[in-house]
């Protein structure tokens, strides 16, 4: 990996989940305080999660509510903080996947969805490729927002919109395996500031930005789209592991194609033995996990770490 990259892994029981809030520079924040608000925010998504995952839910629905809360936090590039367009308009995009099923739902460039996230459930809902939708897209995408009953974002709640978040490349993401030993994957972003209209990245895409096989490993990406799309980089990672990689090496190749065509960023990966890995190339990245252990959230840059096992 490049000067500056980071590799850390383990072992956690099950069930659990690992999350991201993006590799990037965090150039904004400036002030112990906004640091340590974006580590709250962790704290609060990880704790979403385990109240599904603690009774016995699945892990599909573990994830879908940490990158909810984490969207809802207006603190990262997704949900409420996704960032504009050089038209000034906010399109986002979000992927889940079921890795007991196989089946992915994915929005991209939608401008209703308060919560782009449960708004890829809600395509998942509709079934695997022989039944249904796996991604819907702008207008369309909206009108099934509308249609579901989903709730419609409140342009006046917006904090990204013209403005760059706390961390300049905020997307979300989580993996989760739950009591039954199934994975499952979400990723939710923004994309990039002052993208082009209708410009999609790789977090929506299965087996680029998000991928869940409960016969391998759930992954959630997070950096430069385009790169991390071309190269097909989750399914790299789990190629990688099927074909006997340990998962940190997995990751390292998969971000080494990435840099190749000139993009940098980072990953979580959960197989489904509870071992787990991030890997990132940029300056930082927002992190955590738990289990019935512990919850746990990473530094987002040196000198302002949160215990390994700290409670929220």
């Amino acid at each position: 990996m490049t000067r500056g990259a980071f590799l850390e892994s383990g072992a956690l029981g099950t069930p659990a989940v690992v999350i991201h809030g993006g590799a990037g520079e965090f150039l904004s924040a400036t002030s112990p305080a906004d640091l340590a608000q974006l580590e709250e925010d962790l704290f609060t998504a990880l704790g979403a999660a385990w109240e599904v995952l603690d009774p016995g839910g699945p892990a599909l629905d573990a994830v879908v509510e940490a990158v909810a809360s984490l969207e809802a936090s207006g603190h990262f590039n997704a949900g409420r903080g996704a960032v504009a367009t050089c038209d000034g308009t906010v399109e986002t995009d979000s992927a889940v996947m079921d890795g007991a099923s196989g089946t992915i739902g994915a929005i991209c460039a939608a401008t209703w969805p308060e919560s782009p996230i449960r708004a890829a459930r809600a395509v998942l809902a509709l079934g695997g490729p022989a039944e249904g939708p796996i991604l819907l897209a702008g207008a369309g995408a909206d009108r099934f927002c509308e249609k579901a009953g989903l709730a419609r974002r409140d342009p006046a709640l917006l904090s990204g919109e013209g403005v760059v978040p706390i961390s300049r490349s905020g997307t979300v993401g989580a993996v989760a395996i739950d009591s039954d030993g199934h994975l499952a994957a979400a990723t939710s972003t923004g994309g990039r500031l002052g993208k082009l209209p209708g410009r999609v990245g790789d977090s929506p895409i299965a087996g680029a930005g998000t991928w869940a096989n409960d016969r391998s490993v759930a992954v959630s990406g997070t950096g430069e789209g385009e790169s991390f799309l071309v190269a097909g980089f989750a399914h790299l990672v789990e190629w990688g592991v099927t074909a006997g990689a340990p998962l940190e090496a997995a990751l390292r190749d998969a971000l080494g194609s990435v840099r190749a065509r000139g993009g940098h960023g980072g990953a979580i990966v959960l197989a489904g033995d509870g071992r787990f890995a991030v890997a990132y190339d940029t300056s930082a990245m927002a992190r955590g996990w738990r289990d019935a252990s512990c919850s746990t959230v990473r530094p987002l840059r040196p000198g302002h770490d949160r215990p390994a096992g700290a409670q929220s």
